[in-house]
């Protein structure tokens, strides 16, 4: 058990650090200083927390930027423009895409994730998810009652809505569901060609998505770009939550068991024998 989890965490170790020496220095660093899992594991979310901060403090001045009236000129001439190419096709394929990004669209989709990754044994992967998700809901619901921006009015909308406009919540849910989605699912995916393309699609829906929003004629560019800014924070959260739980996982053999790495391209029967009656 003890030599399985030592080979796991090496192989860990090697693939994390071509990917973020930064964030595996730290995690290196809270595993020489705190013992414990659960106690390394906080520790190095609450890193994460300072990563959140500076995006956070990112998207504030942004966000003064918005309501301060700098981005209002470009802002309507984007959705006049957009106004002016509309046609009955563009109009039917932009309200399918926007539909994407819809509260129940997404929670169809985190359901069905959710399922996927419990059924193959990655049960704190779930809570990581459904943490980041509910999380990322409630943020953007306070965040447009506090900045209380209108919805625009230059151009007639082709959609109905009924809450404020900034940050907008197709971008920032949608960032923040498929987004951290595709992060937990290219784990599974045997090459890097595949991986990617799973990326690149992720992003392209991310970005019709806003789209949609402003060609349809309900948010400013800004409102989109505010929620892919505030979307990224909460996907940092969960990128960090994740790295951290595989770094320190053996530290607790159950845990190691579920989370074994999978980026393996041939990895072979599991050498781990678990007691773990959720295996």
């Amino acid at each position: 058990m003890a030599d399985a989890s030592s080979k796991r965490q090496k192989r860990s170790d090697r693939a994390d650090s071509g990917r973020s020496g930064f964030l595996n220095s730290t995690l290196r660093f809270i595993g020489q200083h705190v013992r414990g899992f659960f106690g390394a594991v906080v520790s190095a979310v609450s890193i994460s927390f300072i990563v959140a901060l500076v995006a956070t403090v990112a998207f504030i001045l942004f966000s003064q930027v918005v309501i301060g009236g700098w981005t209002q000129a470009g802002d309507d001439a984007v959705l006049r423009w957009f106004s002016r190419h509309r046609s009955p096709l563009l109009d039917s394929f932009m309200r399918e895409v926007t539909a994407l990004g819809s509260i129940g669209i997404l929670a169809i989709v985190a359901i069905i994730a959710s399922v996927f990754l419990w059924l193959t044994h990655h049960r704190w992967s779930v809570l990581i998810l459904l943490a980041g998700i509910i999380g990322g809901w409630i943020a953007n619901s306070i965040l447009k009652v506090w900045f209380e921006r209108p919805r625009p009015a230059i151009v007639p909308p082709l959609a109905e809505v009924g809450s404020l406009s900034f940050p907008s919540g197709h971008a920032m849910t949608s960032m923040i569901v498929y987004g951290t989605i595709a992060y937990l699912l290219t784990r599974f995916e045997p090459t890097r060609n595949i991986r990617r393309a799973t990326v690149l699609v992720t992003l392209l829906l991310i970005v019709l998505i806003g789209i949609s929003r402003v060609y349809l004629g309900v948010h400013y560019p800004s409102d989109v770009l505010g929620g892919y800014v505030a979307g990224l924070a909460w996907i940092g959260f969960a990128a960090s939550a994740r790295a951290a739980l595989r770094h320190f996982a053996p530290r607790r053999p159950r845990i190691s068991a579920e989370e074994e790495n999978i980026e393996e391209e041939n990895p072979g029967p599991s050498t781990v024998t678990s007691t773990d009656p959720w295996r």
